[in-house]
């Protein structure tokens, strides 16, 4: 055998070499398996034969000896796709390293690629490891390799679009995910000197799932059929049996918009099993937007069906799911102490299960990524059932490319996604730019019908809007202690204001109040909120002033709930705490402008703006928002505010972005999370804040940060000059973004994190 024929990774552990050949056979194969259901099968076969094709070099072959480093194996194999008509799997190949490149428009940068151009003058400083296609073509071809012919499956008359975008990273994943699958059982066989796979996860069953769902749902049925009114009882019935009806229905797009306490949870996924088994379908994502909300939803599905159906049915996916993979023990090895975690890690790599629970943020940049690891389960979605909810938090700059992509994903791949919210935003208005953008339409149908009348049906909240004065957070505490309330939400917009309001409330001597904020860390809040649901229960004084992070997913219900101005869809929420059972009179819902004005970063503050002139011309006009569920109301609300967003058009990624293919430049921009953050580990419980600094001497594993999250507070990064930098201690230097709070750092009883130098004065 040859020395151009040796495929290797490590250039002293010769038992780790195979031929060449059979790696670019095994994953060409693979990636067709992959990509077959894509309608991507050829185009993927050609990236993976390809994929490698600098390997076929004496250069090389000195690399895996160590005489030779910094070579660049992969552009060559790039540039014979490219000539060969398939220039999505030229880009493919190219990105299966280093992430995918920019490729102009009408594909002109990656037609300015030539062998000479980068001998000299690499991106990365890097060498070639052969210069002449026709050397490493008649290589190839001498181990019985050959190119097949193929029309390209990329669409190509509107090279410019995000759909086009999309359609390469779908190959580019099938590409990938073939080569980790391929490489990584060829390592598992090294012992046996064959390849040794994993075990695959298993299989959506949606007609067993249903079964268990079913059971699940009568069991839940009996119980509420006690604890609530009818009309809400009835209300969740009626919802279940139109998701239920609505399954049958063609794949596609989907709304649903019910009221909160309406049983969206579960009845969306007993849509999306039903839709499933009748069309199908190979596996259901449900994305959330909040961390807390995920746990919880994933808990409730593990619950529903872990004990019938094993601890694989449900993964769970996340950005701390993604520090746990890379935890390290102190020697550096990954962290193998349990088979359990190690097989969830592989699993969640590339999306391996029937039931995916993620986040917005993980699933959505992931459609726009140009990386191999964020990009590398994207081929799973093909055929799934998509479940957005709470889809009103889309962040109002990225909502065009964000309905693009998942048009996209319904009209060529097969998918059928659920926009879901009690507060639904009238994206269809925005179908005209969606389809200019992705060359699909933006034209959901309805799974609730109108006539059902879920919104209408009871008026469980009466609204008082106060927009006419501001008031003082004292005074709001004095109009608080004269009505001698005894249980009661504020709920306010910056932690600040629930700090000075809280300590206004105490000051006057009010028994009950508590203080809820994302100062508190989880573990902090779980209970906290606990406590609350209790005296709600037991009828104890109880005056909760919290930040909104109560307004979704969180299950209280209180009979008076003050909101301080925000975004329509805000106020809503918070409505939605209160008498959310409907077992009382309709609850009372104060919406008031507070004299201390201030927003959180970003577009909640024009979109607060928008409410309050939104609602005095319609107050002035005589109209009546006592009750504001009524879908109508949102729709000319979010009208007018994607006629106010002037970056809604995102002119930096459409027009120049995903005009010019530029992949690294549309990733850069698509963020849903504008300012990063940090985890700071709290001492909310010193037990477990001692063993959490032990063990990290140890070893950061899964556990470890499963455990620390509950027991952390999450901050934006703080500038160099910032006096938090004080108190803060890294809990290891290979992991950012964790740190300790220092001894001379404070975690308050009642506050949580306080900020060095704070006054905290009678609270």
């Amino acid at each position: 055998m040859s020395e151009h024929r040796f495929y290797g990774h490590s250039a002293d552990r010769a038992e780790h070499w195979e031929p060449l050949e059979k790696h670019l056979q095994a994953v060409a194969e693979r990636a067709r398996e992959i990509a077959e259901p894509l309608g991507l099968g050829e185009e993927a076969y050609l990236a993976g034969l390809l994929h490698d094709l600098g390997k076929y070099s004496p250069l090389f072959h000195n690399r895996l000896l160590g005489r030779a480093h910094r070579l660049d194996h992969w552009s060559a194999g790039a540039l014979v796709a490219r000539d060969h008509g398939a220039p999505a799997a030229a880009l493919a190949i190219l990105g299966h390293h280093l992430g995918l490149p920019k490729a102009g428009y009408e594909f002109r940068e990656l037609h300015k690629l030539t062998f000479d151009k980068l001998e000299q003058h690499h991106e990365l400083g890097l060498t070639l490891t052969e210069k002449d296609e026709k050397a490493l073509l008649r290589r190839f071809r001498a181990d019985g390799l050959e190119l097949p012919e193929l029309t390209p499956s990329t669409p190509d008359s509107e090279p410019k679009s995000l759909a086009t975008m999309l359609d390469i990273r779908m190959l580019f994943s099938c590409l990938v995910d073939a080569d980790f699958l391929e490489t990584e059982a060829h390592f598992n066989g090294q012992a046996e000197g064959r390849r040794i796979y994993r075990e695959p996860g298993p299989e959506l069953d949606p007609s067993a799932l249903l079964s268990t769902l079913d059971r699940h749902l009568g069991d839940l049925a009996a119980e509420r059929r006690s604890e609530t009114g009818s009309q809400v009882f009835q209300l969740r019935q009626d919802l279940l049996a139109a998701c239920r009806r609505a399954a049958s229905r063609q794949p596609g797009l989907f709304n649903l918009a019910a009221p909160t306490g309406s049983g969206k949870t579960l009845a969306m996924l007993a849509f999306a099993l039903e839709h499933a088994k009748r069309h199908g379908l190979r596996r259901v994502v449900v994305a959330i937007p909040y961390l807390s909300i995920l746990e919880q939803t994933a808990e409730v599905y593990r619950r529903i069906f872990e004990a019938e159906h094993g601890p694989e049915v449900v993964l769970e996916h996340h950005s701390l799911v993604d520090h746990e993979a890379t935890g390290k023990s102190k020697t550096g090895d990954r962290d193998h102490h349990d088979e359990a975690s190690q097989r969830a890690r592989l699993l969640t790599q590339n999306w391996d299960a029937p039931i995916v629970v993620t986040t917005n943020v993980q699933l959505m940049q992931s459609l726009f990524a140009n990386c191999t690891s964020p990009c590398r389960k994207l081929h799973r979605l093909a055929g799934s059932v998509i479940l957005l909810d709470e889809v009103q938090t889309f962040p109002q700059k990225l909502v065009l490319p964000t309905l693009g992509a998942l048009s996209h994903l319904a009209h060529r791949y097969g998918c059928s996604v659920v926009m879901a919210t009690a507060t639904q935003p009238a994206f269809e208005h925005l179908d005209s730019k969606i389809h200019h953008l992705a060359g699909s339409p933006w034209q959901p149908r309805e799974i609730a019908p109108p006539e059902l009348g879920l919104f209408g049906r009871q008026q469980r909240t009466h609204l008082e809007w106060r927009l006419a004065h501001e008031i003082s957070w004292d005074d709001l505490a004095a109009e608080l202690a004269d009505s001698e309330l005894e249980q009661g939400l504020v709920v306010v917009n910056l932690k600040r204001h629930a700090k000075d309001l809280a300590q206004a409330l105490k000051t006057r001597g009010i028994r009950g109040v508590k203080h809820l904020s994302t100062h508190l860390c989880p573990a902090h809040r779980q209970e906290l909120l606990a406590e609350v649901r209790q005296r709600l229960a037991d009828k104890k004084p109880c005056l909760l002033v919290s930040t909104q992070c109560i307004e979704a997913g969180v299950d209280v219900d209180f009979p008076i709930v003050y909101r301080a101005l925000a975004p329509l869809e805000s106020i809503a929420q918070a409505a939605g705490r209160c008498n959310r059972a409907g077992l009382g009179d309709s609850g009372r819902v104060v919406v008031f402008r507070p004299e201390d004005e201030g927003y959180p970063p970003g577009p909640y503050e024009t979109a607060a703006t928008l409410t309050q002139r939104w609602a005095n011309r319609r107050l002035y006009r005589g109209l009546d928002l006592s009750f504001i569920e009524d879908p109508a109301l949102f729709e000319s609300y979010y009208q007018g505010l994607y006629k106010l967003t002037k970056d809604l058009e995102m002119k930096k990624v459409l027009d120049d972005g995903i005009f010019d293919l530029d992949f690294p430049a549309v990733a850069g921009h698509y963020r849903w999370i504008d300012q990063k953050t940090i985890q700071v580990v709290v001492p909310y419980d010193r037990k477990v804040f001692e063993d959490l600094q032990r063990k990290a001497e140890e070893k950061l594993d899964r556990q470890w940060f499963a455990r620390a999250r509950h027991h952390s507070v999450g901050l934006f990064v703080p500038r160099e000059d910032s006096p938090i930098q004080s108190v803060l201690i890294p809990v290891a230097d290979r992991i950012e973004g964790w740190y300790f709070l220092a001894e001379k750092g404070e975690y308050h009883e009642e506050l949580g994190f306080v900020e060095p130098g704070e006054d905290l004065l009678l609270i």
